[in-house]
């Protein structure tokens, strides 16, 4: 099972210690070290829990998915490569952001000709 591990990442990323995962997902400390050591798989509705404290997708938190994609993102999300470095993803990033920007001024400027 991948959600162990993507679970233990998920919770040391945070700073947040087995005991303090516990008292919030209100399981015993032994249980949340049965969930990351892939003895023990978390109910439904504690994954759906576990989703949204950290703010990652079901689909990465099984591991169907390598990149911890947000749950509440919105409906544009962009998925990059795997191999892509984190200058080529900056680079795409500001590429479309000013790519979307003038899409909209041109269309504010088509409107304004058009009343």
């Amino acid at each position: 099972m991948v959600i162990g591990k993507r679970l233990e990442i998920l919770r040391k990323n945070r700073g947040m210690s087995q005991r303090e995962l516990a008292a919030i997902l209100g399981v015993t400390n032994y249980t949340v070290s049965a969930y990351e050591n892939d003895r023990s798989e978390p109910a439904d509705e504690t994954k759906v829990q576990l989703a949204r404290l950290f703010d990652v997708s079901l689909d990465y938190l099984m591991g169907l998915v390598d990149q911890p994609l947000s749950l509440s993102r919105e409906e544009q999300t962009l998925l990059f490569p795997a191999s892509m470095t984190p200058t080529q993803r900056e680079f795409l990033t500001e590429l479309l952001m000013k790519w979307e920007a003038g899409a909209d001024a041109a269309s504010t400027a088509r409107a304004g000709a058009l009343g």
